[in-house]
C-alpha cells in the first residue's frame, strides 16, 4: 500500500467522507488512491475557489470537516479566498496540496512556490509530509487538527513521492478536544451583571446560534428585560417560525450605531464585540458607546450551548417560554406588486419551503431579506462570513452534498457570482437540489453606496464603469444552460413567484436570474 492509499484509508477512518477536488499531475497517485478505497466521496470543481468554499457549506452542515485535493502553490492561491471565509465562519477543514516530489524541487520548475507561506497565514496547522511512510500520520494530525473547537484549517503538503512511496497503512486519528466548560464563577458573574445593570444586551454568535442555544439565549433576556442580538454576519442561523428570533448589526455603520447606542453593557457569547466592516472618514469603527463594557460569558472554543443553559439556571429563566414568531403571519405574495427587495423578501418568505438551507450571498439587494424571513417556515441560513465575495455557489454546492434531503436556495449577487459561477456545473454533474435566485441589478451595487461613504467626491464617467457590470449585461439563463443547469429569467414579481414554486416542485440545481 503506497502512501496516498494510507492517507486515503486513514481519513475514510476518520470520517472524513467528501473531497472536493481540482486536482493536477502531482497529485495523481491520490487521486488513484480515491478510485481504489470505498467510502471517499469525490466532487469535483473547476476552479478551486469553488473547491474551498464547497468545503466550507459542507462543514456548516455536517459539523464535521471535508477535504480539499489542490493542485501546488498556485492551485491553493485560487482557493484562498474561499479558505479566508471558512476561517472566519470557524469551519474545520483539510487541504491536502500536492507538491513537486522532494528531489525535484531544488530544479525550481516552473510551478514551484513556497506553499507554506502560501498556506500558513490562513491555517491553523500547516505541515509538509517529509516520507510516504509518515504521511498517513500527518493525515492523522491535520484531522486532529482541523476537528479540534471551533474549528480549523488544517493544510497537509502532499509531494508526490510521499504519495507513491511505500506507505504505513492506515493510521488511528486522535478524537478532538471537548470543548472547554465556563466556570461555575463566570456563569454567576454574568448572572450578576444581567441582573443588577440597565442597558444590557447579550450577543450571541457560532453554534450559539442553533436551536437550543438560542431558546436558553431568549429565556435569559425576557427574564431580565435585556435584549438579543447576533454579530451582522454568521455561519449558521436556525430560524423560522417556531425558532427564536434574533435581529443582526446593521451593516451600514450608522444604522449599527443606532442600533446599539443605549447598550451599556454587552455579554458574549462565541463573539466579539461590533464593529464596521470598513474604517470611513468621520465614522466610529466601534460600533458601540464608549461607555459600553464588554463581559466574556464564553470564548467561541467553549461550549456555548451548556454556558447558556447554565446562565438561564442562574437567573431562574429556566421555565419562561422562549419568544418565538409563530404569532407573525407569513407574507402573502405580492400580487402585481413592483419587483424590489421588499417584494422578493416576501415571496421567499411565502414560499421557502420547510427544513430549507439558504446560502446568502445577496449582498446590497437582500440586507431586509432576514427580517422579513423571520416567520417562514424552519429553515437555516448561511452567511458569507469573510467578506471575500465568490463563495455563494460553492457554499450551497457544500451545503447540498451534506444535506441531499433538503433544499438549498442560493440568494446570489450577479457580481459576486461570476467569481464562482463553475460550481454550477458541479452542481449538474451531482444533481444536486440547490435553486440558485441571481439578483441582477447589472452592477456593483453596494461598492457605489461605498463611494460616497469613503467620501470619494463627484465620481466621473471611469469610477462609475468601474462598478458597472452592464454592456454587455450578463446572461446568466445562457451561463447556466451552458453547464448543465435548467435556468429562466424573470422581471417581474408574479413571474418570480411562478418560477419559484415550480423551481421548488422538483429535484435538482434549477437557476432563476430576477432582473432587478
Amino acid at each position: 500500500m503506497n502512501g496516498a492509499e494510507s492517507l486515503v484509508r486513514t481519513m475514510v477512518g476518520a470520517g472524513v467522507e467528501v473531497s472536493f477536488t481540482n486536482p493536477g499531475t502531482s497529485e495523481m497517485h491520490f487521486v488513484a488512491a480515491l478510485d481504489r478505497v470505498d467510502g471517499m466521496r469525490c466532487v469535483l470543481c473547476l476552479f478551486e475557489g469553488g473547491a474551498t468554499g464547497a468545503a466550507d457549506g459542507y462543514a456548516r452542515m455536517a459539523d464535521k470537516p471535508a477535504a480539499t485535493l489542490l493542485h501546488l502553490g498556485p492551485g491553493m492561491a485560487n482557493g484562498l479566498a474561499n479558505i479566508h471565509n471558512a476561517r472566519r465562519a470557524r469551519s474545520p477543514m483539510v487541504n491536502i496540496v500536492g507538491e513537486h516530489a522532494s528531489f525535484h524541487r531544488r530544479f525550481d520548475a516552473p510551478l514551484t512556490t513556497d506553499i507554506e507561506a502560501l498556506a500558513r497565514p490562513l491555517s491553523h496547522w500547516v505541515r509538509t509530509g517529509a516520507n510516504a511512510m509518515t504521511i498517513a500520520q500527518d493525515g492523522a494530525d491535520a484531522i486532529h487538527a482541523a476537528s479540534n473547537p471551533p474549528g480549523q484549517i488544517a493544510t497537509l503538503i502532499l509531494p508526490a513521492d510521499t504519495a507513491w512511496g511505500e506507505g504505513s497503512g492506515p493510521v488511528a486519528t486522535r478524537p478532538p478536544r471537548a470543548r472547554g466548560k465556563v466556570a461555575d464563577e463566570v456563569v454567576r458573574d454574568i448572572a450578576r451583571i444581567m441582573t443588577t445593570q440597565q442597558n444590557v444586551m447579550l450577543m450571541v454568535g457560532g453554534v450559539a446560534l442553533r436551536e437550543k442555544p438560542l431558546m436558553d439565549a431568549s429565556r435569559i433576556v425576557r427574564k431580565v428585560g435585556a435584549r438579543l442580538m447576533a454579530p451582522g454576519a454568521n455561519a449558521r442561523v436556525a430560524r423560522g417560525a417556531g425558532r427564536v428570533s434574533v435581529d443582526r448589526v446593521p451593516y451600514p455603520v450608522d444604522l449599527a450605531v443606532e442600533a446599539l447606542k443605549d447598550v451599556r453593557h454587552m455579554v458574549l457569547v462565541g463573539a466579539k464585540p461590533p464593529v464596521g466592516f470598513f474604517g470611513y472618514p468621520g465614522k466610529p469603527s466601534a460600533m458601540t458607546h464608549p461607555d459600553c463594557v464588554f463581559h466574556v460569558l464564553a470564548d467561541e472554543d467553549q461550549d456555548l450551548a451548556d454556558a447558556l443553559a447554565r446562565l438561564a439556571d442562574e437567573i431562574g429563566a429556566a421555565g419562561i417560554a422562549p419568544d418565538y414568531p409563530e404569532r407573525i403571519a407569513r407574507p402573502d405574495i405580492p400580487t402585481g406588486a413592483r419587483l424590489d427587495a421588499d417584494s422578493i423578501g416576501a415571496v421567499l418568505g411565502a414560499l421557502m419551503p420547510e427544513q430549507a438551507i439558504i446560502c446568502d450571498e445577496s449582498v446590497t439587494t437582500g440586507r431586509n431579506f432576514f427580517a422579513m424571513t423571520k416567520a417562514a417556515a424552519p429553515h437555516d441560513w448561511l452567511q458569507l462570513m469573510g467578506g471575500a465575495i465568490g463563495e455563494g455557489i460553492p457554499l450551497a454546492t457544500g451545503a447540498a452534498v451534506a444535506c441531499p434531503d433538503r433544499k438549498v436556495i442560493n440568494l446570489q449577487a450577479d457580481g459576486s457570482g461570476m467569481y464562482t459561477l463553475q460550481s454550477l456545473w458541479t452542481q449538474a454533474r451531482e444533481k444536486l437540489d440547490v435553486l440558485t435566485l441571481i439578483w441582477a441589478n447589472r452592477s456593483y451595487a453596494i461598492l457605489k453606496g461605498e463611494l460616497a461613504n469613503v467620501g470619494a467626491e463627484n465620481p466621473g464617467r471611469k469610477a462609475h464603469d468601474m462598478l458597472s457590470l452592464d454592456n454587455p449585461a450578463l446572461d446568466w439563463v445562457s451561463l447556466a444552460k451552458g453547464m448543465g443547469v435548467e435556468a429562466s429569467r424573470v422581471e417581474t414579481i408574479d413571474g418570480l413567484a411562478k418560477a419559484m414554486r415550480g423551481a421548488l416542485s422538483r429535484q435538482g440545481p434549477c437557476l432563476i436570474e430576477v432582473v432587478i
